[in-house]
């Protein structure tokens, strides 16, 4: 069971969000990715051991190409 859930919200590219999408359900520790409408274009949900882990992941999402920025929110236990 992890120990951190992590939920992530990225703007990207017009017209990247889905290419992003299939990019990012590749990555381990991804349970769930989503194109959303509104402000943002992307959601993320990510489950990780910790928070080094959970840091990888991020930093992985945040090179993928045609993401502008994104938000990271960690869930309270």
């Amino acid at each position: 069971m992890p120990n951190v859930i992590a939920l992530m919200l990225l703007a990207t590219e017009t017209g990247k969000e889905y290419n992003i999408v299939k990019e990012v359900k590749k990555l381990h520790g991804v349970s769930e990715c989503r194109v959303v409408y509104g402000e943002y274009d992307v959601f993320i949900r990510m489950e990780a051991a910790d928070i080094p882990l959970l840091d990888e992941i991020v930093t992985q999402v945040r090179r993928i190409p045609g993401v502008v920025r994104t938000t990271t929110l960690v869930a309270s236990p």
